[in-house]
Order: structure tokens, then sequence, then C-alpha cells
């Protein structure tokens, strides 16, 4: 039994899990780039133990991660050798609004997905796009206390409300948050 024609085979990837370049092209700090590797690792995404900030003390993965920041181009030619339909993929909130709170986006971080979606179209590849996969600026943990404050809401709308008109004819799926309920199981990485 085959497949139908419109089935979107492909893969999916988390900004904070591949992108690298956590400080290149105006992208802020966000939560999930502080989840270092090693004993700490659940009690920093538990919310267990604080930490807004890096240190010397661990290795914090998503800093370079496999760094598709600079080689997307050669990422999805690979992707469209294995014969991916679809890319799921996350955007990095803080690489649109570093801080999470600004009015105005960060046009590098525009431009890097408009670019990265682009070369998946060029590859006959459709981006299916999640808005939010645990990412959220350190800015706003650090300034609203995250999601435990409803003024996210009217944040979260004006990078729904940005990403939505600047992409328009690049995206065509979107989905909103990635694993929700992982704000009971590791709030911090979660949620901030």
């Amino acid at each position: 039994m085959a497949f139908r024609k419109d089935f979107l085979w492909g893969g999916a990837t988390a900004a904070n899990q591949c992108e690298g370049g956590y400080n290149e092209g105006g992208r802020g700090l966000a939560n999930v780039d502080l989840a270092p590797v090693g004993p700490d690792r659940f009690p920093v995404i538990t919310g267990e133990k604080k930490m807004f900030d890096f240190d010397n003390e661990h290795f914090y993965p998503a800093q370079e991660a496999i760094d598709m920041y600079h080689s997307y181009k050669e990422d999805i030619a690979l992707f469209g050798e294995m014969g991916f339909k679809t890319y799921r993929l996350s955007i990095a909130w803080s690489r649109i609004f570093p801080l999470g709170d600004e009015t105005e986006p960060n046009e590098e971080g525009l431009k890097f997905y408009e670019d990265l979606f682009k070369e998946c179209r060029k590859h006959g590849i459709e981006p299916l796009v999640t808005i939010t996969h645990f990412d959220c600026p350190m800015h706003l943990v650090e300034k609203y206390g995250a999601w435990r404050s409803r003024e996210l809401v009217g944040f979260y709308e004006n990078l729904c409300k940005v990403i939505f008109n600047r992409y328009k004819g690049l995206v065509k799926y979107w989905l909103t948050f990635n694993e929700i309920n992982m704000i009971l199981h590791a709030p911090f990485m979660g949620a901030g």
C-alpha cells in the first residue's frame, strides 16, 4: 500500500535543537538556551535550579547546536535528497523579538526565516512552522515571570501578526505551541 500523493512525508526540528547562532543576527537569549547537559539539566528545566544566564561550569548545547543558522541551505538540500515533502520547524521567538516585548521586530531574524522558507520551497518542501517550541525570551521571564503574566498573550499575539504577515505565501501550515503539557513536567524549559 502506498501513501497518497498529497501525503506530507518529512521530518522535524526545533530552533533550539538545531539553529545555534544564539547570539547572532540580533537574537536575544531564550530560556531553552540555558538548558545545560549533565546532572543539572533536570533541575534547570523543571525550575528547581535557577539559571538565567550562562556560566563557565556547564555546557549549553543550544549555543551551537548543529549550526543550522549557517548551514541551512546544505541541510535543506539534504532533506530534499531524502525525499522530504514537509519540514516541521520552529521559529525562535527571541530571533524575531530579541526581548519579546518590542513593538518592532528584528529584521535580520525575519530575513533568516524568510530565506530558510524560500530554500524549502526551492527543494519542493512545504514548511510546517511551530510558533513556540518551548522558546521564551529571557527578558520576558525576568521582567514578567513568563507565562504567569497575562501580558505575554499580547506579546505572543504581536509575534503571530508579524510572522503571519511576513511569511504569507511562504508558510501555509502553522502550529501554535509544541507539547504545551510540558509546562507541567518541565516548567522552565516548557514555558520559561
